[in-house]
């Protein structure tokens, strides 16, 4: 349905890339999350889609018509694109109802394409209905909460029925119960509507709870494109395994790879069984990627499985539904997230364990340094 290649933008005078060289498909009612840190290229590749950019090279493509093509000189007006967006600010308009809100972008259309008075209303009636504003059409706007606020504003992008819906960060305004709350209802919304989006956003939840698919991006680059699970369980680097929810990176040298796709990394603590789906040779420098909740602890330094790891903690954080401790071996330190019911005191000896099947492997490579 969205189509984007080979996106390139550069700023000041071509000093500052973008992006560079950014591809990425969305089929038709998925959500599509750019994921990635501030500077990284995300909301220029949002606006570049929006005709708010001009790409200095690549192509979008939104359900077979060409709205950009560097190669063949064609941009197409961002009000001619007929795509929905939402920005991080709300821009509700403060002397209009909740209704002239919602209903504005249909009444202010050219008379040609205007829908008539009665279309207006039943269009702009079915879609507060489903952002659960019907109740308060006639309210003033500015009388909203901030939650109300936000879903008003996807009903004003949503009212024109648009192909692509682009969303900005549009929940990062908000408090955290707010925001959980409307990642909720903004997941069924989408659903229920079947509407094709994309969603930027530096949270790694909101990616992970709302998308479809998931593109992690640096420096302009997307470094992994999959679905919320795969790019969590399997991170392609050590970018993203750090980007996308905490992680422990533990280096050694690759031992031997197993013909089940297990290889075996020797690192300074021992060895570990890791998952791999690309051939590496023996004694190359690798990672070994641990989630916090794949880590098991055991007070005591003996007597534990054969293959645990002795260490001691250092500091623990209670976070509620979980403990996070700290667990120092000699010059490493790793994170352990266990059940609210488990605090282990800093200073304790413990012996660390890893589930099966749960570690993955990433290169050591210079450009994932630091």
């Amino acid at each position: 349905m969205l189509e984007v290649e080979g996106l390139v933008k550069r700023f000041n005078d071509g000093r500052v890339v973008a992006l560079d060289g950014v591809s990425f498909d969305v089929a038709e009612g998925r959500l599509f999350s750019l994921l990635g840190p501030s500077g990284c290229g995300k909301t220029t590749a949002l606006r570049c889609i929006a005709g708010l950019e001009q790409p200095d090279a690549g192509r979008i493509v939104v359900d077979g018509r060409t709205l950009f093509s560097a190669a063949e000189g064609r941009s197409v007006p961002t009000n001619r694109r007929a795509l929905g967006m939402v920005f991080q600010s709300h821009a509700i308009w403060p002397h209009l109802s909740v209704f002239g809100n919602a209903a504005f972008p249909l009444v202010s259309a050219p008379r040609r394409r205007r829908p008539s008075k009665r279309e207006v209303a039943v269009r702009v009636g079915r879609i507060l209905d489903a952002v659960h504003l019907g109740g308060l059409a006639g309210r003033p706007a500015s009388d909203l909460s901030g939650g109300q606020q936000q879903r008003l504003a996807l009903a004003r992008a949503l009212v024109t029925e648009p192909r692509l819906l682009l969303l900005d960060e549009p929940l990062s305004s908000l408090d955290l119960q707010l925001r959980e709350e409307m990642r909720l209802e903004l997941k069924r919304l989408q659903r229920e509507l079947g509407v094709t989006t994309v969603y930027v956003t530096h949270d790694q939840l909101e990616a992970l709870a709302l998308s479809s698919l998931v593109g992690v991006m640096r420096d302009g680059r997307l470094e992994q494109v999959g679905r919320p699970r795969e790019v969590y369980q399997r991170p392609a680097t050590r970018f993203v395994a750090r980007f996308v929810g905490a992680s422990n990176l533990i280096e050694g040298l690759l031992e031997r790879q197993e013909g089940d796709g297990t290889v075996l990394v020797r690192t300074p603590h021992g060895v570990l069984r890791a998952r791999s789906h690309s051939a590496r040779p023996a004694g190359a420098r690798v990672f070994v990627v641990v989630r916090p909740e794949h880590v098991a602890l055991e007070v005591g330094s003996e007597n534990g499985a054969s293959d645990a790891w002795s260490g001691t903690v250092v500091t623990r954080a209670f976070l509620g539904s979980a403990v996070d401790h700290v667990v120092s071996l000699g010059d490493t330190e790793l994170r352990a997230r266990v059940p609210a019911g488990v605090s282990i005191r800093p200073g304790t000896q413990v012996r660390i364990s890893f589930a099966s099947g749960a570690c993955a492997l990433v290169d050591g490579d210079a450009r994932d340094a630091g």
